[in-house]
């Protein structure tokens, strides 16, 4: 049975505080790094002016922080050439255009390319909203075409900068994102074996181990196929993890916290007691290395209606600013571009979340600007200290970080002159409003009926995906190097299946959704990956009364 989408606006939870990431200081420390050396240099020079060209390439900083060094130096490269590029645009139109509604059209534009490409990449937080807020803000600098090269200039110098930062850890810990990806899904599958697989919540705890196990394959893979010591023992860790997956009863959570603790130290090497070191566990790693990887149109195909409302939204608050007579209508722009996740009831969430961050956001400014406005040296130290303090609260909370993200943004525009405090944080609240209350009807009126589609996409990769498994099964004596890729190809759409059917559950105006067939799809699916790992010889076969011959019929 299918049940009709629910229209709710959830309040329950949403400014409710999270934990810490593990990293948090990472993002934190690089982004202090990244922006404190080029404003205290143009602070030397007395062109303080241009610090909204380098803080383009300083804010760069923030991304790639749990990609594995490898995958960072290519992701932190394309960042800054986005980032560049945006910026380029931006000024370019600016030079040639003095209508503002020529300019939030331009910002809308770009807001939506980087909303699709942020999504199709994964490049994962901050996403598009440091894109966003860069480019928009460039739209309504004062500029000329022969002052362009100069900024672009700026800006790549500082986005180089933040390249060698966000690139120095590998020096000291150079398998520091694998290991925490590893230790992550180790500890993600404890807590699943502490159900023993049919315990309360084991269904949700069966779903965040196998994502956080995918999570630690794909950042392994991310590397490349090169062998080492401490990447083999990785693997094997994520085989446990697997085994432990498929058999719950059978497995020891204090062991696998025991090798999460080991990894998460500091130990430059690792000594673990890792049982089972089968030569065949590893096998469907070159298989999955080997496939090709869709195209970036192809990528960028499922996330055409989250950019779709992303441009139309932004554009309606940009011009509800300018119609209301606020000078700065790329705030508007910026709260709306910010909002938009995977569906209507996640964006509702963050639109809770901006909205009370930013008002606190301007109080804490109304403080903060007394000090600010002593001299130079203290508002560039205000700046450093609040770009320091949103990447440390962030993820405890959206709303948390944007108390921080707000006075900064404010204190950035006093940079070239300064202003009356009074007209800008007005200016901050009513364009927050603006931007929240629009770019929310927007993600209400442009339905994305897509996100049924994508799901029943998903249905039909995962059964045929545990078909393929399970045809292997059946034979007497399957190919070692096939089995392992199709338990891996199994594990990948089942994960793909959770994520997909999230998504859609919180999406609005669309068909009944096939609930009833997506929970049968996981419990079969995950019988039969429970089936293949003991087929492979990795698990015990004892303790399993969930399997049957009906896990591993086609």
């Amino acid at each position: 049975m299918s049940s009709a989408t629910r229209h709710r606006l959830p309040l329950a939870g949403i400014l409710r505080l999270g934990r810490p990431s593990d990293i948090w200081f990472k993002p934190a420390l690089s982004v202090v790094a990244a922006v404190a050396p080029p404003n205290l240099i143009l602070l030397g020079l007395g062109r303080l002016d241009l610090a909204m060209y380098t803080m383009a390439g300083s804010l760069c900083a923030l991304y790639g922080h749990n990609r594995p060094y490898a995958a960072r130096a290519r992701a932190l490269a394309w960042v800054v050439l986005g980032m560049v590029a945006g910026v380029a645009v931006a000024l370019v139109t600016a030079s040639l255009a003095s209508d503002a509604v020529i300019l939030v059209t331009v910002g809308a534009v770009l807001a939506a390319i980087q909303k699709g490409v942020c999504d199709a990449t994964r490049i994962g937080p901050p996403a598009n909203v440091i894109f966003t807020f860069i480019s928009s803000a460039s739209l309504f600098a004062p500029q000329t075409l022969g002052q362009v090269p100069g900024h672009l200039g700026l800006a790549l110098a500082a986005g180089a900068w933040s390249w060698l930062v966000g690139m120095a850890p590998g020096l000291v810990r150079p398998h520091g994102p694998e290991r925490r990806a590893t230790a992550a899904a180790l500890n993600a599958t404890a807590a699943y074996a502490d159900t023993r697989g049919t315990g309360a919540g084991h269904a949700p705890a069966r779903a965040a181990s196998a994502a956080a196990i995918h999570a630690a394959w794909q950042s392994l893979l991310a590397v490349g196929a090169r062998p080492d010591a401490t990447r083999r023992a990785l693997e094997r860790l994520l085989v446990r993890a697997e085994v432990a997956l498929a058999a719950p009863a059978d497995a020891d959570p204090a062991r696998l916290r025991g090798w999460a603790r080991e990894l998460r130290g500091l130990r430059r090497t690792l000594s673990l007691d890792i049982p089972g070191e089968h030569a065949d566990e590893l096998l469907g790693l070159a298989t999955e290395l080997a496939l090709p990887r869709p195209s970036l149109r192809h990528r960028l195909a499922p996330f055409a209606p989250i950019a779709a409302r992303t441009a139309i939204g932004c554009a309606l608050a940009g011009y509800a600013s300018l119609a209301l007579g606020v000078g700065r209508p790329y705030w508007a722009l910026v709260t709306a571009a910010s909002l938009y996740q995977a569906n209507v009831t996640l964006t509702w969430r963050r639109g809770v979340q901006r909205v009370v961050g930013n008002v606190l956001g301007v109080l804490s400014f109304a403080v903060l600007a007394p000090l600010a406005h002593l001299n130079a040296v203290a508002l560039v130290l205000c700046c450093v200290a609040l770009n320091f303090g949103a990447e440390a609260l962030m993820g405890r909370n959206y709303w948390l970080g944007s108390i921080c993200v707000t006075p900064m943004a404010l204190l950035i525009t006093e940079f070239a002159r300064s202003q009356d405090a009074t007209e800008l944080m007005t200016d901050r609240v009513v364009d927050t409003l603006v931007g929240a209350l629009v770019g929310f009807v927007a993600a209400v009126a442009v339905t994305n009926r897509r996100a049924g589609d994508r799901l029943e996409h998903a249905l039909t990769e995962a059964e045929r995906a545990r078909e393929n498994a399970a045809r292997l099964l059946a034979e007497a004596h399957p190919e070692p190097r096939a089995l392992d890729g199709a338990r891996r190809g199994l594990a990948t759409a089942l994960v793909d299946l959770r994520a997909t059917a999230d998504a859609a559950a919180g999406e609005w105006w669309q068909r009944a959704l096939p609930e009833d067939r997506v929970v049968l799809a996981e419990q079969a699916g995950h019988r039969t990956l429970a089936a293949t790992v003991r087929r492979q010889g990795l698990a015990p076969r004892q303790h399993d009364p969930g399997t049957t011959t009906e896990d591993i019929r086609p």
